[in-house]
């Protein structure tokens, strides 16, 4: 009986283990680089050009709609027809992380009809932003 137990909660740890070190190498891609200063040309410009700048650059529909141009540091910082995009060290009331953080309606989460940036990518502008939007 007791080499049953044995057998059984060895069985049971391998098990365990198994599943945690799976969750360990599946989540290894949602760790974030830390960086000691953000930069814009390094870390920010590359997340709007993969993203962003398909439809926010000029001739492009976001440009169009909206006015707001995503292919430069004075772009982003001009903001749209309705105003600034970003308030340098004010992350959380920037309208530009407002928008990527899909915090208002379907219709305003960004980039329209893709999925969502993932936390890595909106925590670099996040921190770029918090550093008081530099063109670094």
């Amino acid at each position: 009986m007791r080499r049953r137990l044995l057998v059984l909660g060895g069985a049971i740890f391998l098990a365990i283990g198994g599943t945690i070190g799976e969750e360990i190498i599946n989540s290894s891609d949602q760790l974030c680089a830390a960086t000691a200063k953000t930069s814009f040309a390094d870390d920010v410009m590359p997340i709007l050009v993969g993203h962003c700048f398909s439809c926010h650059q000029p001739g492009g529909q976001g440009n169009e709609k909206s006015g707001l141009d995503l292919s430069s540091y004075e772009g982003v910082m001009k903001g749209t027809k309705s105003g600034k995009m970003v308030i340098p060290g004010d992350p959380e009331s920037s309208n530009l992380m407002w928008l990527l953080d899909w915090r208002g309606a379907p219709e305003t989460h960004m980039p329209l009809g893709k999925k969502k940036l993932s936390t890595c990518d909106r925590d670099a502008i996040r921190a770029w932003i918090r550093e008081g939007a530099k063109n670094n």
